[in-house]
């Protein structure tokens, strides 16, 4: 054994894949896999369409397209690696590239976050202030908002990797994760790691608290204005433009607070369950909002089933 007294630096990581579960991890590569595809596949169609069609040249569909783009991006963060461990057994990552895949992974998911604000505050303007709504939702407007949204993102997640690297490690490179996250990270450190700790609390907080608070506040307002509509149906076409946007805030922050709540408190959740989560909350999220989108909104639904079945005649209501 070595003096515990020397610090020893670790050049890379070992990631276990899914604790408990190895000899499953040919099977689990499945559907990781089939997520991965499908949600290349449906973010892509959703760009192409947005794109090709004039008619969705309007901001709802401008910060869909955002959304495309960065589940794409977060989800090819990740899902590469799993594949690797749980199909090839490449379980090493250096610890550098490990720094910068968490990086990009907690940055992706507060763009995220931002986005669905963004989307929120977009329906609220639409239903609630109509009139104004080509006046509020410039093109600028919305460039200004997805670069606040990055920015955000970049700052407040940078101090992280770079708290890490000013911890000494000891021998223990082992990480029972699938993937390069946080705290995972952090408990590997032999020194005090308080104030990593309190950083990463802080900011998962305060993105979590402000951006579903400030989408909640939206949702009350849209209600509010929703049920003073005289026609059940202008009621019934108004709710069903927010029915996606409901659907995504909920299978994206689902899984994110258990995974959140389980580091901190859920010491009795086996690490399996816990992991199993925490990478759904990556996976899941991107696959499922194109398909959402694609099946909710009219516009694109159409758009779509012309673009693979041309000969089909395009519904009208």
């Amino acid at each position: 054994m070595e003096d515990n007294g020397t610090h020893h630096p670790i050049s890379s990581f070992f990631l276990v894949g899914i604790p408990g579960l190895q000899e499953f991890h040919c099977w689990i590569g499945i559907p990781v896999f089939l997520l991965f595809a499908l949600t290349l596949l449906g973010n892509s169609i959703i760009i192409a369409t947005v794109k090709l069609e004039p008619s969705l040249h309007q901001p709802m569909y401008f910060f869909l397209c955002m959304l495309a783009v960065n589940d794409m991006a977060l989800s090819s963060s990740t899902a590469p690696k799993m594949l690797s461990i749980f199909w090839f057994n490449d379980h090493r990552v250096g610890f550098n590239i490990c720094l910068t895949q968490m990086y990009f992974i907690h940055t992706l998911c507060i763009i995220e976050s931002a986005l669905l604000l963004a989307m929120a505050f977009d329906r609220y303007v639409a239903i609630c202030i109509p009139l104004h709504y080509t006046t509020i939702l410039t093109t600028s407007k919305i460039i200004k908002m997805g670069l606040v949204g990055v920015s955000r993102a970049i700052l407040m997640v940078l101090p992280c990797p770079l708290l890490i690297k000013r911890l000494p490690y000891y021998t223990n490179y082992i990480i029972n994760h699938a993937y390069c996250e946080h705290m995972a990270v952090v408990k590997l450190a032999n020194a005090n790691t308080l104030i990593n700790r309190a950083y990463g609390i802080s900011v998962a907080l305060s993105v979590m608290i402000l951006d579903l608070g400030l989408i909640a506040t939206s949702y009350i307002k849209i209600l509010q204005a929703v049920f003073r509509l005289s026609s059940q149906n202008a009621r019934s076409k108004a709710l069903g433009t927010c029915a996606a946007h409901v659907c995504t805030i909920l299978v994206s922050y689902t899984p994110a607070l258990f995974s959140f709540l389980t580091h901190r408190i859920g010491k009795k959740v086996p690490p399996s369950v816990h992991i199993i989560f925490a990478s759904l909350y990556l996976l899941v999220p991107p696959t499922v909002n194109p398909l959402v989108y694609g099946i909710k909104t009219k516009q694109i639904r159409d758009r779509v089933v012309g673009l693979f079945f041309p000969n089909k005649k395009i519904s009208e209501h």
